[in-house]
């Protein structure tokens, strides 16, 4: 079987690499891939936006299953696309992407389908958003409605913090047009957790729960970024919460989907907050977290190309996800000054040692090919992740690898897994 995976991050690297390892996948293509997917797929020069340009050479190629990785082409159709021009693909039509592309509908989904979430209100109007802060709680979280790269989210200590939030998302529009609406949500407590889930429409088969690393810095202080790191699985995620996560958000969010005429077949990322009331829904994203699904994948046992054609047909209740029972630590490795400025071009070394060991694998995510250098190319530069029979063992084994890893600027937070 011919696999095309769309996309160029670590979450894609991570993607391609657990397709590798199925006996059924004869040939990957990667589109447009980076340096570390060029090992295990032939990387095409094809935007990931560019749905024409994915559909022609995925029709010329006859591939024989596609896997949207990125939420951007997903928002732009590319499932109805292909499927209109017979084409397997994994992910969830437009119609159905938007339980991540608009925070306003995913909040009113939640609210009509009973579905625990944080209080919320949704504004068009900078001025009415600000007359509105001037009389509510703090903290308080400032949403842009739209898709901004994991970063349009603010969380305002202070009435002054809040209101040049406004301007910063509806003003100055820091993130475009995601920003021209804005959602105000009460500020909620408690571990953060992400489950990822398989969904066919009908049914929901969640995965090993992990915990992200949003801020830059250590202790969590700094800008929000895409993710500095991740671990799995949760310690605070009991076999009794999933339980109750289950009933009360991942099987209705899905039935509330179906109901609305928009039935989800893809990922749903469930980003939760364990709140002193109970499990409530942080934010849905529609495909692979990244960089949570470099430590969920690797730890898939289960032949990833079957469950992709399992939910594809809608039968997911047909597949027993097997995991590793170890735990898994992700350090990204990022570019000096991440995610505000920086620099690329830095030569890297020490990638080739990793590959020696069993209990490492490093995903690239930023980085491109020079002649026989790989060098890097984006904010967020490498994932390192380690296996061990514990977190703390699993953490050392990740910063032994960050250790031997080099590039000019290199940024990274020592304090992955320890929360």
């Amino acid at each position: 079987m011919k696999v095309l995976v769309i996309g160029g991050g670590g979450r894609e690297h991570a993607i391609i690499w657990k397709l590798a390892q199925s006996k059924k996948v004869t040939k990957i293509y990667c589109a447009p891939g980076n340096a570390g997917i060029m090992e295990m797929a032939d990387c095409v020069n094809i935007a990931a936006t560019d749905v024409e340009g994915l559909l022609d050479f995925a029709l010329k190629e006859a591939i024989d299953l596609t896997v949207v990785g990125m939420d951007d082409p997903l928002m732009l159709g590319v499932v109805d696309r292909f499927e209109s021009n017979g084409l397997r693909i994994f992910g969830p039509r437009k119609n159905a992407a938007i339980l991540e592309g608009s925070k306003v509908f995913a909040k009113d989904l939640m609210k009509k389908y009973n579905i625990p979430t944080a209080g919320y209100e949704v504004f068009d109007d900078p001025n009415q958003a600000k007359a509105y802060l001037k009389t509510c709680a703090y903290p308080t979280v400032l949403k842009a409605d739209g898709l901004a790269l994991g970063k349009g989210v603010l969380i305002c200590e202070t009435q002054e913090e809040a209101l040049a939030g406004v301007d910063e998302i509806m003003v100055a529009q820091k993130f475009g047009d995601a920003g021209k609406v804005m959602v105000v949500e009460e500020f909620m407590t408690g571990p953060e957790v992400s489950v990822l889930s398989f969904c066919d429409g009908e049914h929901v088969l969640p995965m090993v729960s992990a915990q992200d690393h949003k801020r830059a810095f250590d202790k969590d202080q700094g800008p929000n970024t895409g993710g500095m790191g991740t671990f799995s699985p949760s310690q605070y995620y009991t076999k009794e919460m999933h339980e109750i996560a289950v009933k009360t958000i991942f099987e209705p969010s899905l039935r509330a989907m179906k109901a609305e005429g928009r039935p989800f077949m893809g990922i749903i990322f469930f980003g939760l907050m364990l709140t002193p009331q109970g499990i409530k829904v942080l934010e849905y994203n529609a495909r692979f977290g990244d960089p949570e699904a470099q430590v969920v994948l690797p730890k898939l046992k289960t032949d990833l190309f079957d469950v992709f054609q399992a939910a594809i047909d809608g039968r997911l209740d047909e597949i027993e996800l097997k995991w590793d029972s170890r735990a898994t630590v992700c350090v990204v490795m990022a570019s000096g000054g991440y995610p505000i400025a920086y620099e690329k071009g830095y030569t890297i070394t020490g990638l080739e040692e990793q590959k020696k060991k069993d209990d490492v694998v490093v995903f690239h995510a930023g980085t491109k090919k020079e002649g026989d250098r790989v060098v890097t190319n984006g904010g967020r530069v490498l994932g390192v992740t380690a296996f061990g029979e514990s977190m703390e063992e699993a953490r050392k084994t990740a910063y032994g690898a960050v250790a031997e890893i080099e590039f000019e600027n290199k940024q990274y937070r020592s304090d992955i897994g320890i929360k």
